[in-house]
């Protein structure tokens, strides 16, 4: 599971690190900026689809883990209106106030508009991710590692094949970019229902009362779900602010270590979601040992993982740098960010394993806490004491040291919670109240 995730995760981010060298080759900062100003925009989107995918994922693993099939297909067809409503409403609020969003984020004059120019035509496919996330969580659901991961590989393929011919032979530039990412979008959300449909007949539209059902009973999962995901985006937003004082060229290293961070770390991005329904099954059975097992096993890779990554950035420190052609206050901030900067990332690892075991276990509102405190007081303090110190390099130091706090936190409350809930069948847990009342409502529709 883990493994098939992180080659999925790997060649999205790859093709968006792959768009910034692109982008780079045009010779204009401005171009790399705005860029990394627009992935700030997109990541709010991503982080909503991310939690109704969460949620999905949790509804219809806990359905077929209880023999449910019929409720866990009517809770996939649920998910995916909800991703659809999402991907609808997200650019209608979000386009006619890019001038007041981007300004927000610190972006103005001709970088503020390449960034509206490449939102305009992004955004609008938000509601092609927002149904691939959603089904791919369904097939991981259905265990189907190996077919969850070929709708990222397609898309990957199809951006990477048309970001130079968009980009360079078309002569479109950062918009060619922006096509490139819808006609992915699309293709990824093709190769994940065909399966889905095809192989499972993974959805089923639902009575109405079984409707107003999964909306009741699917929110109460997905909006602490949504609002823990949204909090990365709104501490990135915070970071870009904080590192547009430096100037563009430290904008432009900010975006391109978002887009490494991703990449060279999806191998840990993927554990949480893969370690998640361990915890979930085993919590279920009685087996709280293998559940607190699970947790430490995932922290340990975690650690292990950081430390062979963080090793290898710092050796090829120099080449990365070169391979963006960074120079000045951009190529100051790779340089940290490859040492000792990508150390930190096992803090964000255990943060990640934390939240696995915070959704699975029945507390999602603990992730959404932790996730909020981790972007707002772990960072806002800790960022603008780091830049009024070290400058733009302070920014990173101090968000880091954020993620330092946080991750002590969570890692401290996980273990806590999962040793206070050792009998979840005597103090019933959401699943066994959500199959509980799915047959009690199946039986009043009948």
């Amino acid at each position: 599971m883990s493994l098939t995730s992180s080659v999925g995760l790997m060649a999205i981010f790859a093709v968006d690190l792959i768009d910034v060298f692109f982008i780079s080759m045009l010779g204009q900062d401005a171009l790399a900026a705005a860029a990394g100003y627009a992935s700030v925009v997109m990541f709010f989107a991503s982080a909503i689809n991310i939690g109704l995918s969460v949620a999905a994922g949790t509804l219809v693993a806990n359905s077929l883990g209880g023999g449910a099939d019929v409720p866990a297909r009517e809770h996939a067809f649920s998910a995916s209106m909800f991703a659809i409503a999402f991907g609808i409403l997200i650019p209608l609020l979000t386009l006619p106030n890019l001038d007041v969003i981007l300004a927000l984020l610190g972006a103005s004059d001709d970088v503020a508009e390449r960034a509206a120019d490449y939102l305009w035509i992004v955004l609008p496919a938000t509601v092609f991710s927002g149904l691939s996330m959603t089904t791919v969580a369904v097939l991981r659901a259905y265990g189907d590692a190996r077919r969850a991961m070929f709708p990222s590989l397609t898309g990957a393929l199809v951006n990477g094949v048309l970001d130079p011919i968009f980009i360079f032979s078309l002569g479109m530039g950062l918009e060619g970019a922006a096509w490139a990412t819808v006609a992915a979008r699309l293709a990824t959300m093709t190769m994940a229902l065909w399966p889905t449909i095809r192989l499972y007949n993974g959805f089923a539209i639902p009575r109405t009362g079984c409707f107003l059902y999964d909306i009741r009973e699917g929110m109460q999962i997905a909006f602490p779900a949504i609002l823990a995901t949204v909090a990365t985006p709104v501490g990135t937003a915070i970071v870009t602010r904080e590192m547009a004082k430096y100037g563009t060229d430290a904008v432009a290293g900010m975006a391109v270590i978002n887009r490494m961070i991703p990449v060279v770390f999806a191998v840990v991005l993927a554990l949480s979601g893969a370690i998640g329904p361990i915890m979930g099954q085993n919590f279920g059975a009685g087996r709280n040992d293998r559940v607190r097992e699970a947790f430490f096993d995932g922290v340990i890779f975690a650690g292990v993982y950081v430390v062979v990554v963080s090793l290898l950035l710092f050796l090829f420190r120099g080449q990365i740098a070169d391979f963006f052609g960074a120079e000045n206050e951009t190529r100051d901030l790779i340089l940290l960010f490859c040492f000792p900067l990508a150390l930190a990332s096992f803090f964000n690892a255990v943060i990640f394993v934390a939240s696995a075991s915070f959704n699975n276990l029945g507390h999602p509102s603990y992730a959404t806490w932790v996730n909020w405190g981790r972007h707002t007081l772990g960072t806002l303090p800790l960022v603008l004491i780091g830049g009024a110190f070290y400058g733009a390099a302070g920014v990173l130091i101090g968000q880091a040291v954020g993620g330092i706090i946080f991750a002590l936190i969570a890692g401290w409350l996980s273990l806590w919670m999962i040793t206070e809930q050792a009998h979840p069948l005597k103090q019933l847990t959401c699943r066994f109240q959500l199959q509980r009342r799915m047959h009690e409502m199946y039986h009043k529709v009948a």
